[in-house]
């Protein structure tokens, strides 16, 4: 395989279109001073345009070592690449505010993104790259799911943009789109993973009534009928349930 070719396994598509990619960097509105982590930079055409800007510091993780070394090609001193997996790098190790870019690998975006949420503490913003419905999903629309609930309790999330196959090599099967995520102030949740089992048991059997998952007493605590199910929650009574379950514990 050539130099900088791509790896179905990877699940790798490149954006290949300029007007895309300045839509992109025009939506991380970096700042003079920022430091900016890219995610999967493929063979550096957002990474090129990110460099372009007045940012301090561009990190960019790829898994894919043939791209590193394309990657590296690049000379800019602001440029750092580093070589690992962005579904378990620790990002707060590259900083304590930084701004998150990234054209989401289709078969692993969700794990990645779980992992930018452990990280909420270090990543105020980001703008994200992910198949349409996967993206709608995130938004809160549709078959909303456990990483959906999970997601807008750290973040609000817009979607900003669809973004058809013909824009990328090769095409993907599917339309992708972007949405930003802006962290906001506070939260209930201290503990992310129990948060994250609390969900996932929660969105386990779907058809299952509510009354069926958790005790009586806190479904009553908080308002909710026992016959209703998971997806017609709002974030609200989700946060409510959680808290309300702990203290009951």
């Amino acid at each position: 395989m050539g130099k900088g070719m791509l790896k179905k396994s990877f699940g790798q598509h490149i954006l290949v279109s300029r007007g895309v990619i300045t839509k992109i960097v025009e939506l991380l509105d970096i700042r003079k001073g920022e430091e900016v982590v890219e995610i999967g930079g493929g063979t550096g055409n957002l990474t090129k345009a990110l460099l372009e800007s007045n940012l301090k510091r561009l990190y960019v993780i790829e898994l894919d070592r043939e791209m590193v070394d394309t990657l590296k090609g690049i000379r800019d001193s602001r440029l750092k690449i580093l070589h690992g997996d962005a579904r378990k790098f620790n990002l707060c190790e590259l900083g304590s505010e930084l701004k998150l870019v990234g054209n989401l690998p289709y078969n692993v975006g969700s794990l990645i993104l779980e992992n930018i949420i452990h990280h909420h503490r270090c990543v105020p913003y980001a703008i994200l790259m992910f198949q349409k419905e996967v993206a709608q999903r995130l938004e809160g629309k549709g078959d909303v799911s456990w990483l959906s609930v999970f997601l807008r309790t750290f973040y609000e999330v817009s979607y900003e943009m669809s973004v058809p196959s013909r824009f990328f090599r090769p095409p993907p099967r599917v339309q992708s789109a972007v949405i930003s995520i802006r962290r906001k102030g506070t939260t209930v949740v201290k503990n992310l993973e129990d948060y994250k089992t609390f969900l996932t048991t929660l969105f386990a059997n779907r058809r299952k009534k509510l009354g069926n998952k958790l005790p009586p007493e806190v479904l009553k605590a908080v308002g909710v009928e026992e016959g209703r199910r998971v997806e017609s929650l709002s974030l609200e009574e989700f946060l409510k349930l959680y808290e309300m379950l702990k203290l009951m514990a």
